[in-house]
């Protein structure tokens, strides 16, 4: 374990100290690749996003870069910022596309500017082959990532674009195949870690006049994915975790979040590094682990995680089980019964099913608060730890998994607590986190939206993706962009995290054209 006392230069000898699976092997991280180069341009900021670093691609083999580093580093007048310069190729920005006359036809305009093909790596590049084409979220995000492409796939099934999602449901069929599982997005240095699990969503959406045929034709991939969450299982004894699964005291089965990696983040690397230095008394690679697993919530990064919500160094990702997690996987579940059903596995179709079953009274009983009215998180250890009201209540509604009752009192403390001028809010914490107040995302105004109308509360449902998408309107036309997330109290960008925020952008042009085409159909688009 790494000592506080080591210099954050000396980052660059902390272990892996994680399994690495044969796949993964194959695909080394920047760190792995160049050592103390690697840490060199993190931590002096040689580039203001960390992420500039791990997305460049080598000019010649990195053994030798790292040589050339060793040898030059300590001469007269080296400069770091030359030397990168010199011997990598940087991350382009995309052409920005010029106003419409409308969102929509905006929106048409973006997605062939979003696809990208990547079928052969070269050798020291962190961007993993891919067989299909697929749509990248925009700015910064320049690969495929897992939770996004649902979204955005709603859009360009909406828009005429049904052979370009086939493509990226594809490329997350071959990612299973390959790894045993979709990581974060398609970059060696995400392969420690997943995403919410919306793969057989994505197949459900592919298939929807017949959604279990759909799965049977999946079966192989939806039970692989399954596995790699629940690995480590049928050893685990009450009142522990391993991985992804934990057992409560009283021997309930739950998920949680994690990475196998507990290293500060290579595209975060001086921003995890100074989190960890600001949380005394706790081991640095358990913050570097808590960061690390928020990343896999797809939530990065929220108070929902923290002891303190005010406070990222308290980051307790690993010691909750989320609502949102294991209502998808409930999901997941009944996605396996029902394709194994359909391709006459009657065993496993039974299994699942229990499986499903028993995972959907959990969610009655451990992650429904009946004193204030909701779902929540659970701190598997310590359910008497109250956690905060949030938009992932409204994923068990989402997915069908709440009670009548629940989904009128849930629909209450939302109006109540959540719902903004300019729709859903992430929380009703003030952190300054990118996935807290004020900001609002797309995925979560469209499970709000959906659980909400699934459950009869259809003028909140629509309220909902009214107020979002007139927001997105007006900002576009004040500033000519999309974005990745906006303030739901003003017409304005949404703020705070680690980055700047970014444009483009994939999922909230998949919800924007999905909210047109189907709740708000009635109404004009602008």
């Amino acid at each position: 374990m790494t000592s506080r006392s080591q210099r954050p230069g000396d980052l660059f000898a902390i272990a892996p100290t994680h399994a690495v699976a044969p796949a993964q092997a194959a695909a080394a991280t920047p760190h792995e690749l160049y050592g103390e180069l690697f840490v060199a341009v993190q931590m002096t900021r040689v580039f203001g996003d960390g992420k500039s670093f791990v997305d460049a691609r080598p000019k010649t083999s990195p053994s030798l870069i790292r040589a050339r580093f060793e040898a030059e580093r300590r001469l007269p007048g080296f400069s770091l910022s030359d030397f990168v310069h010199a011997h990598f190729e940087l991350p382009g920005h995309d052409a920005p596309v010029g106003p419409r006359l409308g969102v929509r036809e905006h929106i048409q305009a973006l997605w062939p500017l979003l696809v990208r093909e990547h079928a052969q790596a070269q050798e020291g590049e962190t961007l993993l082959a891919l067989p299909r084409p697929y749509v990248v979220p925009g700015g910064r995000f320049r690969e495929l990532y897992y939770w996004d492409s649902y979204f955005t796939m709603l859009g360009l099934v909406a828009d005429g674009r049904r052979n370009l999602a086939e493509h990226m449901l594809a490329n997350f069929a071959h990612l299973i195949a390959t790894h045993g599982f979709i990581p974060n997005s398609s970059r060696s240095y995400m392969l420690s870690r997943s995403q919410p699990p919306f793969f057989f969503r994505m197949v459900e959406l592919l298939h929807a006049d017949d959604p279990a045929a759909g799965f049977a034709a999946h079966l192989d991939a939806l039970k692989t994915e399954h596995a790699f969450w629940m690995a480590g299982e049928a050893a685990l004894v009450p009142g522990k975790a391993h991985r992804r699964v934990v057992r409560t005291t009283d021997g309930a089965l739950l998920n949680r979040y994690w990475d196998d990696r507990c290293t500060p983040r290579e595209e975060s690397w001086r921003e995890d590094v100074l989190t960890a230095d600001a949380a005394p008394g706790r081991p640095p690679a358990d913050v570097w682990r808590d960061l690390r697993a928020g990343a896999e919530s797809g939530w990065d990064f929220s108070g929902r995680w923290c002891a303190d919500p005010a406070d990222i160094a308290t980051i307790e990702t690993t010691a909750l089980a989320p609502v949102d997690l294991n209502a998808l996987l409930a999901g997941l579940e009944n996605a396996i019964a029902l394709g194994a059903a359909r391709s006459g596995d009657t065993a496993t179709a039974r299994a699942f099913e229990a499986r499903s079953g028993t995972r959907r009274q959990l969610l009655q009983t451990r992650f429904w608060r009946a004193d204030t009215g909701h779902f929540s998180d659970l701190n598997w250890r310590n359910a008497a730890d109250p956690r905060p009201l949030t938009a992932a209540a409204l994923v068990p509604l989402y997915l069908g998994m709440a009670t009548p009752p629940q989904a009128d009192a849930t629909a209450a403390q939302v109006q109540r607590h959540l719902l903004g001028a300019n729709g859903l809010l992430t929380t009703a914490l003030v952190t300054g986190q990118q996935w807290d107040a004020p900001n609002g995302w797309a995925p979560l105004q469209w499970m709000a939206a959906q659980g909400l109308q699934r459950y009869g509360h259809a003028a909140l449902a629509r309220d909902i993706a009214a107020r979002w998408c007139a927001s997105v309107h007006r900002v576009y036309l004040a500033t000519g962009r999309l974005l990745e997330k906006y303030d739901v109290a003003e017409d304005r960008p949404g703020g705070g995290g680690e980055y700047e925020t970014q444009d483009g952008f994939g999922w909230t042009n998949g919800v924007f054209v999905a909210f047109k085409d189907g709740l708000l159909k009635s109404t004009a688009a602008p």
